[in-house]
């Protein structure tokens, strides 16, 4: 498994520069701690996504309680969450935000595909880099 490379410091003016899981496609984070909510904010390409800021610390707790590895199954928000993944604990009703950590309706999916690269360059998880099929753990 390789480990991710990504740059930045995750302000508006200097985002983390990531890449998804498989490493196919760049992106970009910043924390806009200011926003109502608190944001993390995703651009891709044009399309700009926003999540709960304290999806990085609540998701990092759910990894540790699961204390193991966790399918990532990000998928969009149309489509249903393979069960026990990342993006389905991103949508549950018991999370501790009662649902969608996504912020904006239509562009609330894929939180298994872009919150994961976050928590592996701030050294809070382990994020594998397969082709397909990826997954998580708490560090």
């Amino acid at each position: 498994m390789t480990q991710a490379t990504f740059s930045g410091s995750g302000t508006a003016a200097d985002p983390w520069v990531l890449k998804t899981p498989p490493g196919s496609s760049e992106f970009t984070m910043h924390r806009e701690p200011e926003a109502d909510p608190p944001a993390l904010v995703c651009q891709v390409g044009k399309t700009q996504l926003r999540y709960h800021l304290r999806c990085i610390e609540d998701l990092h707790s759910w990894l540790q309680a699961q204390g193991d590895w966790v399918a990532l199954g990000g998928t969009d928000e149309q489509k249903e969450a393979p069960a026990g993944s990342v993006e389905a604990w991103g949508r549950d009703a018991a999370n501790p935000v009662g649902g969608w950590y996504g912020l904006k309706k239509g562009l609330r999916g894929r939180f298994g595909v872009y919150v994961p690269p976050v928590l592996e360059a701030l050294g809070l998880a382990e994020v594998e880099h397969n082709a397909r099929n990826n997954r998580m753990r708490a560090l």
